[in-house]
Order: structure tokens, then C-alpha cells, then sequence
């Protein structure tokens, strides 16, 4: 899944890709590079942020969806609000991605009457405070069991089960040894029957075990990535899809084995 944030403020490319011709080659260059997704987010959720208007949020994604159209791989829109999500699946994208699993009320409805898929992650707290003192008793055990909850309440409301991927929400109301401990025990997630979506590309808990700051982080980011994937991950969202694809591929070939032909 390639990132393409169209915010002004998002914590790694935050601005760069405001403008709608750039967005549209960069996307274009996420494909080029072999993202299968694109998850395109109008609204910046990193720690500290704070929502903007609909109508913001709607005038930096739509004419990128619209310029986007025909595409040969699925949209995602990172988005949480009902009438976000309507005006998004209607203008192209297949993927609602919400940090906040639906929990606005009249997204779940706009979900339930569309033929999309939908993430639901994980978060502690909102983006304003998720990060001011994020407590567990355990880690993978509270994450599983609040992403269960909220998977049962969504398939409640009428989304069938295999609508849905989940998201541990790295990052997302979680310290740097939390991020940790729950990527080493990610693989549990998978008892939940779903899909897992991680997303850890470039964050400050990267940065925080490297010291390098956020431009820095491929290297990290590329070894997260593959953890993540070794620990169950369907899918990983990342800003730098080709160099994420060699090292996944390198590794399928490693575990998967060789042809015969190819053992030369």
C-alpha cells in the first residue's frame, strides 16, 4: 500500500504533495514502482493533530481521486468521517482506511451501504492526546481484544467479515516500547481471522531506535516492513514502495525456496 498524503502537515512529506499534478505523478510513480494500493489521506493524524473541516479534507482528496480515475490498482481513503467517506467511495476510491474504525457516528452506515473494503486500527485516545502517557496491561493482548470488540460491532452493524482488514495501529496511542513489543507479537493478531495491515513507515519509533531523523528511515522502515510481513502482515504501508518490494521479494525467495532451474 503506497502512501500519497495530500495534507500540509502530515509528519513525513507533509506538504509536498499538496498540489493535485503532484500528487497525481507521485501516485503514478507508486504504481510504477509496484504498490498494488493507493491510500491517498487528507487529513493529517499524526500525534498532536487536530481535525480539519470536511470541506477541507474533501477539496485536498477529490480532485486527486478525479485525476486518478481508471487507475489500474485500488484506492484507499484514509478518512473517518460519514460524509468524507460517502463523497470518496462515490468519486472512485474501493477502501475506506479509518483510524478510527468507524466509530463516527453515521460512518459505519455509509460503510454498510457501500461495496468497499474497509481497515479498522487501533488507537488510544485520539491524535491530539494519543501520545501523552499511552498504558497498557499488555500490548498484543488489549490490542487483539479491542480489535475484536470492534470488529464484532462492525459485522453487528452489517458489514460482513470479509469487508475487513485490521490495523494494530503502530504509532497510533503507543510508546516506542509498546510499537516494539507489539510488532514482536503481531502474529497473535492473526487468530482474529483477518487480514493484518501494518504501518510503520518512517515513524518516531523508528527514529527513536536509530536516532535518525524522519527523512532517514528507509533502512528501518524496509526492516519493519519485513518484520511485519514474517509476523503475519497481509499488507504494508509504506512511502518507499520499490525498495520495500525488493527486500520482500528477496525474502519470499529465501523462505519459499528456489526452482530447481533457478539453483545455478
Amino acid at each position: 500500500m503506497g502512501i500519497l498524503n495530500v495534507t500540509p502537515d502530515s509528519f513525513s512529506d507533509g506538504g509536498r504533495y499538496a498540489a493535485v499534478e503532484a500528487a497525481v505523478a507521485h501516485a503514478r510513480r507508486l504504481i510504477d514502482e509496484g504498490a498494488d494500493i493507493l491510500d491517498v489521506g487528507g487529513e493529517s493524524t499524526r500525534p498532536g493533530a487536530a481535525w480539519v473541516p470536511p470541506e477541507v479534507e474533501l477539496g485536498r482528496v477529490l480532485p486527486v481521486l478525479d485525476a486518478l480515475r481508471g487507475v489500474a490498482v485500488p484506492i484507499s481513503v484514509d478518512t473517518s468521517r460519514p460524509e468524507v467517506i460517502a463523497a470518496t467511495l462515490r468519486a472512485g476510491a474501493s477502501i475506506i482506511n479509518d483510524v478510527r474504525s468507524l466509530s463516527v457516528p453515521g460512518a459505519l452506515d455509509v460503510v454498510r451501504e457501500a461495496d468497499c473494503g474497509v481497515v479498522l486500527m487501533h488507537m488510544q485516545g485520539d491524535p491530539v492526546t494519543m501520545q501523552t502517557r499511552p498504558e497498557y496491561r499488555d500490548v498484543v493482548r488489549d490490542v487483539a481484544e479491542w480489535l475484536a470488540r470492534r470488529r464484532d460491532a462492525v459485522c453487528a452493524g452489517g458489514v460482513a467479515p470479509d469487508r475487513i482488514v485490521l490495523d494494530p495501529g503502530f504509532g497510533f496511542g503507543k510508546s516506542h516500547r509498546q510499537n516494539c513489543m507489539l510488532l514482536a507479537g503481531m502474529a497473535a493478531l492473526s487468530d482474529l481471522g483477518h487480514p493484518l495491515l501494518a504501518g510503520l513507515s518512517r515513524k518516531s519509533t523508528l527514529g527513536g531506535i536509530t536516532g535518525r531523523p524522519v527523512g532517514d528511515r528507509l533502512a528501518a522502515s524496509i526492516a519493519a516492513a519485513l518484520i511485519a510481513v514474517q509476523n503475519g502482515a497481509r499488507i504494508v504501508r509504506v512511502h518507499d514502495v520499490a525498495a520495500t518490494r525488493d527486500a520482500l521479494a528477496v525474502w519470499q525467495a529465501v523462505s519459499c525456496g528456489f526452482g530447481e532451474e533457478d539453483k545455478t
